[in-house]
Order: C-alpha cells, then sequence, then structure tokens
C-alpha cells in the first residue's frame, strides 16, 4: 500500500503510540526526540497507554499535550497494551502507527527512517534493528540468546529479520488491520509470524539505541524470556503450519515404531519357538505406531482448524474496516 500526500488523497496521519507503566523519569526524553514534522506524513499524534500507572507518568504525559489516553486500572502487560493502543490509534484514524517505548529505550529521532517504507509503499512493516552486538550493557549470553531466538523465529515464520525482539516498530494502517493478538506477554514474536503467513512485507532499519535507563519490566530473568518468547513462537508455528509440525512427528514415531516391530517379525519368522520372548518389542512398537497414526490425525484436524482461523480473520478484517474505516 503506497500512500501519497496529492490533492488527490486524503492526509497521511501517523500515531506514535506509548506503552508506559511507571515512567515518570524517563518520559519527558522520549517526548523530547519525538519528530514535529516527518516528510510524507500530514499529521502527527501521541497517545499513551497507561498500563497501571501509579506515578506522575499522565500527569506529565497530559503537560506535554497528550489529549488521548488508554488507562488499565491494573496491570495487562505489553501485549494487551499494544492491542488497546492500536484500537484508540485507529478509531484516531491513523494511517501509520509507531510502536516505541517509555524508557527511552529507542531514539525518538529515527521515527522518520522508520516510517518511510511504509510512506514509499515498500512495505507493511518496519521493525528496528537495534544492532544487538553493539549494545554495550547487553551481557554476551542476552546477545546470544538474541541472535539464537531470532534464527528460531526466522524458521518458524519463514522471515528474515535481524532484530525479531525489537519493539521499536512502524505498521501500516492495512498491518494492522490483518494482525490478531492472542498472546498474553508480547506482540513482537507473534505479529512476526503471523505477518510472515499473511504475507504482509516487513523490512528492517538499522537504528542506534539509547543509554540503558533501567532494568526491562517484561520479565524476570532471562530464561523466563527465553521460555516465554519460546513457547510463543511454538504456539505461532502450530497455529499456521499445524500439517508441518504433525505431519513431522508421525513420521519420526512411524519410522521409530518399525525398528522394534520389524524386530519382532524377524524373530518370530527365524525362531518360531521363542518369538515370544520378543513381546516387548511388539508392543513398543505398536505403541509408536499407534502414536504416528494420532499425530497424522491431530494434523489434520488442526489443519481444519487453521482453515476455520481463516476465515474468522478474514471476518474480523472486514468488521475492523466497518468500525474504523471512515467516509
Amino acid at each position: 500500500m503506497r500512500y501519497t500526500t496529492s490533492k488527490e488523497t486524503k492526509r497521511v496521519k501517523l500515531v506514535i503510540q506509548i506503552p508506559c507503566l511507571n515512567e515518570e523519569e524517563t518520559l519527558p526524553l522520549v517526548f523530547k526526540d519525538l519528530p514535529a514534522k516527518i516528510p510524507g506524513i500530514d499529521d502527527i499524534e501521541v497517545i499513551i497507554i497507561d498500563d497501571g500507572c501509579t506515578d506522575k507518568t499522565v500527569a506529565i504525559a497530559k503537560r506535554h499535550g497528550v489529549k488521548h489516553m488508554v488507562h488499565h486500572p491494573k496491570t495487562q502487560g505489553l501485549a494487551r497494551s499494544f492491542r488497546d493502543g492500536v484500537d484508540l490509534a485507529l478509531s484516531l484514524g491513523a494511517d501509520i502507527i509507531v510502536n516505541t517505548d517509555g524508557d527511552n529505550q529507542y531514539p525518538g529521532q529515527s521515527i522518520p527512517d522508520l516510517v518511510q517504507p511504509i510512506i514509499n509503499g515498500n512495505a507493511d512493516i518496519v521493525i528496528a534493528n537495534r544492532q544487538v552486538h553493539t549494545i554495550e550493557h547487553f551481557s554476551p549470553t542476552k546477545k546470544l540468546l538474541q541472535r539464537f531466538g531470532t534464527w528460531v523465529l526466522n524458521q518458524a515464520a519463514g522471515s528474515n529479520i535481524p532484530d525479531a525482539p525489537s519493539g521499536f516498530r512502524a505498521y501500516s494502517r492495512n498491518a494492522v488491520m490483518r494482525l490478531n493478538i492472542v498472546t498474553s506477554f508480547s506482540y513482537a514474536m507473534e505479529t512476526i509470524i503471523q505477518a510472515s503467513h499473511k504475507r504482509l512485507s516487513i523490512v528492517s532499519v538499522e537504528i542506534t539505541t539509547n543509554a540503558k535507563t533501567r532494568e526491562s519490566r517484561l520479565f524476570k530473568s532471562q530464561w523466563e524470556h527465553v521460555r516465554k518468547s519460546g513457547m510463543a513462537i511454538l504456539r505461532g508455528f502450530i497455529m499456521y503450519r499445524p500439517m508441518a509440525l504433525f505431519v513431522t512427528l508421525g513420521v519420526v514415531a512411524f519410522v521409530l515404531g518399525l525398528i522394534p516391530y520389524s524386530r519382532f517379525l524377524y524373530f518370530t519368522i527365524s525362531d518360531s519357538t521363542h518369538g515370544a520372548r520378543h513381546l516387548q518389542s511388539l508392543i513398543g512398537g505398536s505403541v509408536l505406531l499407534i502414536a504416528s497414526f494420532i499425530a497424522f490425525t491431530l494434523g489434520v484436524v488442526a489443519d481444519l482448524i487453521r482453515i476455520n482461523r481463516v476465515l474468522h480473520e478474514e471476518a474480523l478484517e472486514q468488521i475492523k474496516h466497518q468500525r474504523y474505516d471512515k467516509p
């Protein structure tokens, strides 16, 4: 989708959404770097997602001219904050939505570079590449896990994203209309998997992150992040490529089941008097062959569910257009 600024088209609006959880100290730094004008953009608006803030975050946002906010009385998490922010941005008529963080990790001056591929019609989603190997406060272990997690995500999604966990992103209106967040942890992995399988164009733009201001609140430890990210990737893979997973499991179980089964048949035929001694091979082989059959069956059922979900998502996209598109 290409946006232009000719008189024949409507004005292009950018909405920058900032999820916040007690960011009173860093939020002024975020506002300081936000662009006031961007070539190809007619209107820029900022919204705040107050995810259960108990400090002066909301008051600071109002002092900086923020008129529209999402308020969560209790912390809902990053994924829900992103989804609610997108809903508000669409209701405000956003053509492009940028998601950044309230901890000032991402440079606001890079937003023009982030949205340019969408303005030019060359991308549906743009993900900032933080160049993790250059971030000084990331430990070697964290850098390794980031690279490994990105590689696993790319294998599952069929994508080629250099920095999958990056939350500094720009989405076209068309992209967010087609994406449906179901996870409660982080939208980062899920949106890449969905976008790839829905054939949305994803590109990356290199940025340099700001200095660290605080520890991450998204997870308690690096291993918790790995576990939850892994579950999100696995869930997404099952949702969009169930046959690939279950057929692979079925083939593996079938091949492994043939080994003890063949052993039993061999000894039964060659030594009929002692063939009964190898019943354990018959039982083991039978169990694996039954497991193989179950895996194939689950694959068929999961694929039918996938088809049904695709139809529901298409219907949901039409509902979004009816709700948010204004004549």
